[in-house]
């Protein structure tokens, strides 16, 4: 049996959106490889070869772009909230893990809203010390996790449930 003041009220992981699948990638770089091909077939056919080579070059900066953009959806933000503790983790797409503690008592949610956009930047704020939460999703997004957030704290104040 878990004790209460140990009782997880809020935990989400928080991930890039990523639309499109890997499977779904390489069918895209197919495509883009064999339109290339066939495009760059012409002007090797009239001896400017050189286009052929160039084409190639699109093609791989194309896929090396793509590459780069999945290595850095490995990226994620950990949230937890216990009725004693507020944890929040941030790992790099290289695996460099950030660790906050804040005791939810003392902690806030501060947000920064744009009129037309909706909810731009949320942080977490105790004693000092701000740092920026979610910042992988969109607005709409923000602001439903701010919400379910906010709820978390709202409990983990009222103290750990005994009965």
């Amino acid at each position: 049996m878990v004790h209460p003041t140990e009782r997880e009220i809020f935990a989400a992981r928080i991930v890039p959106h990523r639309s499109l699948s890997r499977r779904n990638f390489r069918l895209l770089v197919m495509l883009f490889s064999t339109a290339s091909f066939f495009t760059s077939v012409p002007f090797v056919i009239l001896g400017a070869w050189p286009i052929a080579g160039l084409m190639g070059a699109d093609v791989a900066f194309f896929y090396l772009a793509f590459r780069a953009n999945y290595r850095a959806a490995r990226a994620y933000e950990d949230v937890s909230v216990t009725p004693l503790e507020l944890v929040l983790a941030k790992v790099s797409a290289r695996g460099a893990r950030q660790e906050w503690r804040f005791n939810p008592s003392w902690t806030r949610l501060e947000r920064r809203e744009h009129d037309e956009f909706g909810l731009q930047q949320l942080s977490l704020v105790s004693r000092g010390r701000s740092v920026e939460v979610a910042a992988f999703l969109g607005p709409d997004e923000k602001a439903i996790f701010a919400r379910d957030l906010s709820r978390a704290l709202s409990e983990a104040r009222r103290g750990p449930q005994f009965s």
